[in-house]
């Protein structure tokens, strides 16, 4: 696909999740991805509110780690937020009490009129990976795309009346269009897209994705078990293109490319940072012997970065950064999100809590699902389990052991193909098409 500008993308520097899907859209943009609530042409007046809704959820997201308090407190906050079961399937179209806050801060006080304004009359798309964006257009009567970023999302997300949305939701899976239908949005404002995943993680043809889950279930699957059940459907996915597929295991070694790694993703708000600490002291003797790899994602936080440093030197572990453990973080958004994609083509299980990492389990990786934190959370855990690559997290204290009896068994491999072949992997390309598609009709007219 050619570079030139496409659309304007917009998304919101408040965790990861939003800005990691605004950059693998990054090839439809020609200047910059905004940032609505810290970018240079957003006033003063909107920062400090974007600012103290990220502060309370960052520090509410932290005190959940501490006993009984923090759990009651984060329940409370989590009650507003509520998300009603998705069965029966029924009328949710009535706003509730933030949908009609949300439009009143909107019209009558002007919040996020500014991005309206930056836009102008461009006739390029707008497309944002948040729905507070998505809103400010609707209600100054401008079309917009609104990347879904969870499988299943709060009544906020929708105007006040759904019928009437001049939003296009690009959705991540079939359980967010149900929600969407629910809340009343036309059939003809969802089109099911998919996450949008890193490109340079699927490659041309897919085979980028195909050569690293290759490798993968290899690492997953050490007694074989796995490819003796899967052996065809290997051979079918990965192999098509050979004139003689590998038959038997041994022939898959060929494809091993890296020890055993395990990537663990620690959320933008620091958020279950001691799973990492008893993780380090569960894998000390298997990163002595060089039988696996770690890697700890920690984005920006510099805080993060250093308290694993400090722990690692403290437990006589510190020969192994650079070596079997790696840091992965960096000063700017772009740059951690490059190095977390590099570092995600040689990791064999993805750990994290269930948030829009849940969908990068459509690259082959199995999911050990750390405790959710947060409503939507809990249903991206759900639909892991649903579609079989989520794995159970069980005591951090003990990872050697249950991680080992999964893979043993070739459970592990099981889950890894299964988000391959159950979690749409085409997102990025998909909304390219959508777009590509608006601006050629677009432009006959």
């Amino acid at each position: 696909m050619e570079s030139r500008a496409r659309a304007h993308i917009i998304s919101v520097n408040m965790g990861y999740g939003h800005q990691r899907a605004a950059y693998a859209l990054k090839d439809l943009v020609a200047d910059r991805i905004i940032s609505a609530n810290n970018d240079p042409i957003v006033p003063e007046s909107d920062k400090v509110l974007w600012e103290r809704a990220r502060i309370f959820y960052e520090a509410v997201s932290r005190f959940k780690e501490t006993p009984i308090v923090g759990n009651v407190t984060f329940d409370i906050y989590d009650k507003l937020q509520h998300i009603s079961p998705l069965f029966p399937l029924r009328d949710l179209s009535r706003p509730t009490y933030s949908v009609r806050k949300l439009r009143k801060l909107i019209k009558k006080k002007g919040f996020g009129k500014s991005l309206v304004k930056h836009i102008g009359n461009s006739p390029l798309p707008v497309i944002t990976t948040h729905f507070i964006p998505a809103l400010v257009f609707h209600y100054h009567s401008r079309e917009v795309y609104c990347v879904v970023t969870d499988t299943d999302i709060h009544r906020v997300w929708v105007p006040r009346d759904p019928r009437q949305s001049l939003i296009t939701y690009l959705s991540p899976c079939r359980h967010a269009t149900l929600r969407l239908r629910e809340y009343g949005v036309p059939q003809h404002r969802i089109i099911e897209t998919g996450f949008p995943l890193p490109k340079e993680n699927i490659g041309e043809g897919c085979s980028t994705l195909h050569h690293d889950l290759v490798a993968r279930l290899v690492n997953l699957d050490p007694n074989g078990i796995f490819f003796k059940n899967y052996r065809g459907v290997i051979r079918e996915k990965f192999f098509f293109n050979d004139p003689a597929p590998p038959s038997k295991f041994i022939d898959l070694k060929q494809h091993a490319t890296h020890p055993l790694t395990i990537t663990y993703a620690i959320g933008g708000a620091g958020a279950l940072t001691d799973i990492a600490l008893r993780m380090i002291k569960a894998f000390e003797r298997c990163l002595r012997e060089d039988r696996i790899r770690i890697n700890f994602a920690v984005g920006k936080n510099a805080d993060i970065k250093e308290l694993l440093v400090r722990e690692t030197e403290r437990i006589g572990l510190g020969n192994q950064q650079g070596k079997n453990m790696t840091i992965i973080y960096a000063d700017t958004y772009d740059e951690y999100f490059a190095a977390m994609n590099r570092a995600l083509r040689t990791t064999d299980i993805l750990w994290s809590k269930p948030s829009e990492l849940s969908f990068y389990s459509a690259l082959g990786l199995p999911f050990v699902m750390a405790p959710h934190i947060g409503m939507h959370e809990k249903y991206n855990r759900n639909w892991l389990a649903h579609i079989g690559s989520g794995y159970p997290q069980d005591d951090p204290d003990h990872a050697d052991e249950w991680l080992t009896y999964g893979l043993e068994d070739g459970q592990l491999a099981r889950a890894a193909l299964q988000g391959y072949l159950y979690a749409p992997f085409m997102g990025t390309y998909n909304i390219e098409k959508v777009i590509m598609e608006r601006n050629a009709a677009a432009a006959k007219v």
